[in-house]
């Protein structure tokens, strides 16, 4: 959406809820909370997140949070908008989807929907789609059955009410299922959210691939690289490096793509690898290692303390020894937004310093566990 088109709606919200609240009090139903969906167990690093976000812009929030979703809500009540527009989606690390969001409701189990169609009506927002999400957990996956059933008889409701419409400028309504009965209404934007139904992307395990973590590579690629330049950027006959490849899951991907790989580790490589003819095994150690010319791509999925591998990658950027990069950060079980925020802010200056202009971007993807993805590509 135009940024125009964001400026122009979210002032339509904040003067309805003017006037509305001249009439009546109908504060429950002010978009005045970010709403968040992160990995079960990670709600302290992306509150964490959020608040500096809100810090830099000067908004006074109280935070929230539940297994798999964190939330900040203005302290005064007023729509949390501008906020969720300035922190776009694409510079968050933590979460997985990005929401404007009403309180939430609880809901009766007699009628869980009558609650849901007036907080719309009064909220006076407009949308083209439905999303039924709940958390990452078990208890959330465990109420499938339930929005099943709860999906069309809300749409049917919602189009009677034209709350849902075909054209409403690709804004799509979240119904974020917290329990069966407690409920949380958002908003996404085009080009502020992730496409993908509760920001996750799920892909399938490839049976000849020697390790799983080799869907950590191929999710970087989609999240980092947009598709169309699929073609130009992890095309046949590149070559790359992977640091740390034993027993080979990123150098699997890599071999895919056609590319010549110098897989360094002391560990063995999948046999069917060493025999594809793309691979040359070299048992040295990875963080000493040099190319013996520039490369197109380094990757690495070495287990060690993010500096340590932080001062090995930024060695290969400052000297040009690769175009693209894709890597993993360890992190430690607490202050998680700490430690990658020194890590990105340390490689940001040292480039800088280096004269090397370069985009750096970092993610918590579905498939990383206690760890974030890395991706940084030189600029000439």
């Amino acid at each position: 959406m135009p940024r125009e088109s964001y400026r122009v709606f979210y002032a339509r919200l904040f003067i309805k809820w003017q006037v509305n609240q001249k009439g009546r009090s109908v504060a429950h139903a002010v978009p005045s909370t970010w709403l968040v969906y992160c990995r079960p167990g990670f709600e302290k690093a992306v509150l964490a997140e959020l608040q500096y976000h809100a810090g830099v812009h000067g908004v006074l929030c109280v935070e929230e949070s539940g297994d798999g979703w964190a939330s900040l809500t203005r302290k005064n009540e007023e729509p949390i908008n501008t906020l969720h527009r300035l922190a776009a989606f694409d510079l968050l690390i933590f979460a997985r989807q990005s929401l404007v969001a009403v309180p939430e409701l609880t809901l009766s189990r007699e009628d869980r929907l009558s609650p849901i169609v007036d907080q719309l009506l009064e909220a006076g927002w407009s949308f083209d789609a439905i999303w039924h999400e709940t958390p990452d957990t078990n208890d959330g996956k465990a109420l499938s059955r339930l929005l099943k059933a709860l999906s069309r008889p809300l749409e049917s409701t919602l189009k009677k009410r034209g709350a849902l419409r075909r054209k409403a400028g690709g804004r799509r309504l979240h119904v974020f299922w917290k329990s069966g009965t407690c409920v949380q209404l958002g908003m996404s934007f085009p080009g502020n959210r992730s496409e993908l139904p509760g920001g996750i992307r799920r892909l399938r395990s490839p049976s000849r691939a020697p390790s799983r973590s080799t869907l950590k590579l191929e999710e970087a690629w989609h999240e980092f690289i947009p598709k169309q330049e699929w073609e130009q950027r992890l095309s046949p006959h590149m070559t790359a490096a992977d640091l740390g490849a034993a027993p080979g899951g990123w150098t699997w991907q890599l071999v895919q793509k056609g590319m010549y790989v110098y897989a360094i580790d002391n560990g063995p490589i999948n046999a069917d690898l060493m025999a594809s003819g793309q691979v040359d095994h070299l048992k040295e150690d990875g963080f000493t290692w040099e190319p013996p010319q520039r490369l197109d791509w380094l990757v690495c999925d070495i287990v060690d303390k993010p500096m340590r591998v932080l001062a090995m990658v930024e060695r290969w950027l400052v000297r040009r020894w690769c175009k693209e990069a894709v890597f993993n950060l360890k992190l430690p079980m607490k202050k998680r937004w700490e430690e990658v925020t020194k890590c990105l802010s340390h490689l940001e200056s040292s480039l800088h310093q280096a004269g090397v202009k370069s985009r750096i971007r970092c993610r918590h993807l579905y498939h990383d566990r206690e760890e974030v993805t890395v991706h940084v590509r030189l600029e000439s």
